[in-house]
């Protein structure tokens, strides 16, 4: 950890270094980069400004307003205000840097965390933590090359009663749990049909596009829409799918699949949209059990009293956590026997801070692993399997519908279609490494 800013690389604008040693702590402080702070990131600045031990030096954004914005918000949260840096490279070129926190769009999550990691940073990356499974392969590979630690950012990992729910279920509470049945409802509008139209003067598209091969600028893709184009997103799956498929896999103790399938399609509107708007993906894992993802993009009716949720059936009973810090235990018979309230309300709906005050508990635990040596409650390989479970259902959707995988590592099986699908193709210059 860098012992301050002052001693490793200067200080900030409008701080002499005699100011900046004046700061409580200043020489504990874990010293912070931010990347992407449109939506989700400028709601993650928040949370790791307001850690007493961070201090965010610089944020980075293609996106300038986006910027300007957060280092506004930032500079009534911290003492320092933040340098705005607008390419994060150069943000890695600098000492007094710790940690970098990635919040890009998903094509760029994982070639950014390489370079971070090459450059001697830890990272915070948003999920999913890869684009593809090849690149979460690549920043396992990383992290064990450049001891550095990765914590993926599915932030229910941390959350106190989510944790004591999945000990429960290792306990016993509901007997062998051998199947979880996971959901994600929203009701999105249509993208409309895009337009080829200038690059806005506020956007930089080329670093926008990074290691994405080269497409044209249209009115209707940036930002968030992004999400729904299999060149840049990920799909409903990746991006809310995660979060819930990790719980599932968390709680039935199963890792890479033996089968996995995909069915569904854009089925609500006649748009740009390519991914689906409504799928179901099926995992199994042998004798160990089976896992089951529905996303509803276009149709926000709740599944058992809940927007996004996961129910876990056992020999003796059911667990349901719905997305907080809570959870429900029930009977054979549907008697509630055991209710524990979060004591926090989640909007698992919002797309940029579904959860406030509870995922400083992810960022602590981080930061406690830098420190301590405190294990992460999301490292990349544990982060990599349940990137992977739904990347996989993704290529299931894709190709044949249905894939064999290796039990070992999750890779496709006599499938030649869906095995191209592994990786992707980079722009000439921008390709990622370890």
């Amino acid at each position: 950890m860098s012992a301050a800013a002052l001693t490793v690389g200067g200080v900030l604008p409008g701080f002499s270094a005699r100011s900046y040693r004046n700061i409580p702590g200043a020489n504990e402080r874990i010293l912070t980069g931010m990347v992407g702070v449109n939506s989700r990131g400028a709601a993650l600045a928040g949370t790791f400004a307001a850690q007493k031990e961070c201090l965010i030096r610089y944020v980075s954004d293609t996106d300038s307003r986006a910027m300007t914005r957060c280092i506004g918000n930032l500079s009534k949260i911290q003492a320092v205000t933040p340098t705005a840096q607008p390419d994060f490279r150069k943000v890695l070129e600098q000492k007094d840097v710790d940690v970098m926190v990635i919040a890009t769009p998903d094509h760029w999550h994982a070639p950014a965390a390489l370079l971070a990691l090459q450059a001697g940073k830890h990272v915070y990356l948003e999920k999913p933590c890869s684009h593809n499974p090849r690149e979460g392969e690549m920043l396992i590979a990383s992290v064990k090359k450049h001891k550095r630690l990765i914590q993926m950012g599915n932030q229910r990992r941390s959350w106190p009663n989510v944790m004591e729910a999945i000990r429960e279920l290792h306990n016993g509470i509901i007997g062998n749990a051998y199947f979880a049945r996971t959901w994600y409802a929203n009701s999105r509008k249509p993208i409309g049909t895009g337009k080829a139209v200038p690059v806005p003067g506020w956007l930089n598209y080329d670093l926008w596009q990074g290691p994405a091969p080269r497409k044209p600028y249209m009115d209707n893709r940036i930002h968030y829409n992004w999400h729904w184009f299999w060149h840049w997103g990920t799909g409903e799956a990746l991006n809310n799918g995660t979060h819930m498929v990790d719980l599932a896999r968390w709680g039935l103790q199963v890792s890479y699949p033996t089968r996995v399938t995909s069915s569904g399609g854009r089925y609500f509107f006649t748009d740009d949209w390519q991914t689906p708007d409504t799928q179901t993906i099926g995992f199994e894992f042998g004798s160990k059990g089976s896992i089951t993802w529905e996303g509803r993009s276009a149709n926000g009716r709740y599944a058992d009293g809940a927007s996004v949720g996961v129910i876990f059936f056992g020999e003796k009973g059911a667990l349901q956590m719905n997305g907080d810090d809570g959870y429900q235990v029930y009977s054979l018979d549907n008697k509630l026997i055991k209710d524990v309230k979060s004591k926090v309300t989640v909007n698992a709906t919002n797309t940029s801070n579904p959860a406030g005050i509870l995922d400083g508990l992810h960022v602590q635990n981080l930061f406690d692993g830098i420190k301590k040596g405190t294990p992460l409650n999301s490292d990349i390989e544990s982060g990599h399997i349940s990137t992977l479970l739904v990347q996989l259902g993704n290529i299931a959707q894709r190709t044949s519908g249905v894939l064999d995988t290796n039990p070992r590592n999750g890779h496709i099986l006599n499938n030649t279609a869906a095995e191209k699908l592994w990786s992707r193709t980079y722009e000439k210059g921008w390709e990622p490494r370890v």
